[in-house]
């Protein structure tokens, strides 16, 4: 069964899996780590971290360092 995250589908389901497979299961875990760091993750391109910094946003949070693809 695979891991549970609070993240939106619109990642992908590859996307969810391999966030929750390294640790990151909400969106304040986020705030831990770098696009930089999201990115060497398998699965995780450019469009997720795109929807997950709009994601980010809408909740008044921001990747480590106060990174985002703008």
């Amino acid at each position: 069964m695979s891991e549970q995250t609070e993240f939106t589908p619109r990642i992908g389901k590859v996307a969810n899996r391999e966030l929750a497979l390294n640790g990151y299961t909400t969106y304040e875990s986020l705030t831990h780590v770098s696009t930089k760091q999201l990115l060497a993750i398998h699965g995780i391109g450019p469009k997720a971290i795109r929807i997950l910094d709009e994601e980010l946003t809408a909740r008044g949070l921001r990747f480590a360092g106060g990174e985002g693809p703008r």
